[in-house]
């Protein structure tokens, strides 16, 4: 009997020992919970699928609709999922026409959890989002954003989300590089601190609160500003503001980047703190995907990627596209409109002189009469088709709210313009009516070789006027000379002045590149070719054959016979070794309707590029 009773309490004793065992087990701190973070940036209203044309076939990626069902496909398999965006929804034709109420309903039925405010926001003024901000249900954060002159924030500075037992603290900040490219005029009464600070003290606040620290961030360099960036490794931003904040802040779990559009293919973890830092290459053609494991309040594991969002694989969600038929039916007049033809696509390049960019340049030149016409590189949007171009396609690629000024301008001045472009920090500037030769290679503010208005040398006293957007007046984009000018306000939008020239000249050719031309100088010692060698005298006879050396500052005119005075001129220019007869040659086809000329350094041709 008592060896029964001993049995039966060891049993009880055992049986408590792993209820307890159980309940411990099922606490959270000693759970591993799978979490997956899914993120969007810089949107800039790409609605409708982007045909991938640097791919072959040029299938068709993003589009709201379809990668609105791409989410709800993982959040079906995936319970735990919140869905953040990094600022920037804004831009493009129906974001113009409806003040971005179409881009903000259009999250509403996405079900976003948070976002934070990027520049292109303000794109209609800070009143206008404020209103936007109060209209959807999730919360839009930019704990840096102050009214001027006080301490009441413009924004929320975070958020607590909870799901199935995870919490996560969600914190909203832009930087400065993003506030320098907002619209001035739509900024005026807001103040924007250093995000670092702010930074620091939210998660020291919130992180006893939840599980994870998450931050949304809209800083670091403006991203590239066309469709094939992705594809272009060269023009990529680094992340380096993003790196250098988690650097300085420890207990960020988990950093969401925007404004560089530099797409971090798989999550980089910083050496420092541990934080994952990641990123899109914007336009929705990537889902930002980030699976974690969390143990605690610790990441103990994780996965990410950027996964490409294939139309032609989806339906489009019914809600979301149903939506946005019902803005595009409202807006239809205004997006439909045939205004004329283009012969060839027009495309933007953010670091190259683009066939929009020279478009746009000769329109403003024209529609006011000036010497010169300027446009930013950032202020292209989208690119115009070949064929038919609407209203709608015009609103795309020039989506703001800028009108046509002239300015009276020194030709100092221009020069230190060109040299704001030719340092690329916000892309390269956009011209009519000038060419200007450029060296990369050279220190920033030193890039300018020559220029030239109308053919005749640049003059530094001479007051020219300029044609430019109401942005660049403004002193956007870093080009600050501009405020330093005489202005007059021409009025009109830019987009209406383009439609308008659309519809007068019918069919329109490319316009002719060649106006801002990149000075190749390759390496000391291996030699060098002058790229752009312009033949100027009889195409047919050898003998009579005068060339024009460009980039040498003035440009000088040479005949075959007088190779001795280019020889002195090269060696004077002093971007070269010792130049001799032996090491300089030019070279004619058969024809003799081409020319090289070529530098040979140490019996080794660095480039030859023959030129009409």
């Amino acid at each position: 009997m008592i060896k029964n009773f001993y049995h039966l309490r060891a049993a009880i004793l055992l049986l408590a020992l792993f209820n307890v065992y159980a309940v411990e087990a099922q606490k959270p701190e000693r759970q591993i919970r799978e979490v997956t973070i899914l993120y969007t940036n810089d949107f800039h209203s790409a609605f409708d699928p982007i045909p991938a044309y640097w791919l072959k076939g040029a299938p068709r990626l993003g589009g709201a609709a379809y990668l609105s069902t791409y989410i709800k496909q993982i959040r079906k398999h995936e319970p735990t999922t919140f869905l953040f965006d990094t600022g920037d929804m804004f831009t493009g034709q129906l974001s113009f026409l409806t003040k971005g109420e179409a881009l903000m309903e259009m999250m509403m039925s996405m079900k976003y959890d948070a976002m934070c405010i990027g520049n292109h926001e303000f794109d209609y003024g800070s009143d206008n989002f404020e209103k936007q901000m109060n209209r959807v249900p999730f919360p839009v954060l930019g704990a840096n954003i102050f009214y001027q002159g006080t301490t009441h924030r413009y924004a929320r500075p975070y958020t607590i989300l909870e799901k199935n037992g995870v919490r996560l603290g969600v914190i909203g900040i832009i930087g400065e590089d993003a506030r320098s490219v907002a619209l001035p005029s739509g900024i005026t009464h807001l103040n924007f601190l250093d995000p670092l600070p702010i930074v620091r003290e939210l998660v020291k606040e919130l992180k006893p609160q939840v599980d994870l620290i998450v931050v949304l961030a809209h800083q670091g360099k403006t991203g590239p500003m066309q469709t094939d960036a992705e594809n272009r490794p060269e023009v990529q931003r680094d992340f380096d503001e993003d790196r250098w904040l988690c650097g300085e802040v420890e207990g960020i779990d988990v950093f969401v980047g925007g404004h560089a559009h530099h797409g971090i293919e798989t999550p980089y973890i910083h050496p420092k703190t541990g934080t994952l830092i990641v990123q899109t290459y914007g336009y929705g053609t990537r889902l930002g995907y980030l699976k974690l494991k969390v143990k605690g309040k610790k990441i103990v594991w994780h996965q990410g990627e950027l996964l490409k969002v294939w139309s032609a694989k989806f339906a489009p969600d019914r809600e979301v596209a149903a939506k946005l038929a019902r803005y595009k039916e409202q807006v239809a007049p205004q997006i439909g409109q045939v205004m004329g033809r283009l012969q060839t696509r027009l495309v933007r390049d953010y670091n190259r002189e683009s066939t929009l960019g020279d478009f746009v340049a000769d329109v403003i030149r024209a529609e006011s009469g000036a010497e010169v016409g300027m446009t930013n590189a950032g202020g292209l949007r989208g690119d115009l088709p070949a064929g038919k171009v609407t209203n709608g396609n015009v609103l795309d690629a020039l989506p703001f709210i800028n009108s046509l000024v002239v300015c009276e301008m020194t030709g100092a001045q221009i020069k230190e313009v060109l040299e704001q472009g030719f340092s690329l920090e916000r892309g390269l500037i956009q011209v009519s009516g000038l060419k200007a030769i450029y060296d990369l290679s050279q220190p920033v503010k030193q890039r300018l070789i020559e220029a030239q208005i109308n053919g005749e040398p640049l003059d530094d006293r001479r007051v020219y006027r300029v044609a430019t957007n109401s942005f660049l007046a403004q002193g956007g984009d870093l080009y600050h000379t501009f405020l330093q000018t005489k202005q007059t306000d021409v009025g009109g939008l830019l987009s209406e002045i383009v439609m308008k020239y659309l519809r007068q000249h019918g069919e329109i050719q490319a316009p002719k590149m060649g106006r801002l031309l990149p000075l190749d100088s390759g390496n000391r010692g291996k030699g060098y070719t002058l790229r752009r060698v312009e033949v100027i005298g009889n195409e047919t006879v050898k003998d009579n054959l005068v060339f024009k050396t460009i980039g040498l500052n003035p440009a000088t005119l040479y005949h075959p016979s007088d190779i001795d005075g280019c020889i002195n001129r090269l060696n004077r220019f002093g971007r070269f070794e010792r130049v001799t007869k032996d090491n300089f040659e030019i070279v004619f086809d058969d024809q003799e309707r081409f020319v090289d000329i070529t530098v040979h350094l140490r019996e080794k041709p660095h480039l030859r590029i023959r030129t009409r």
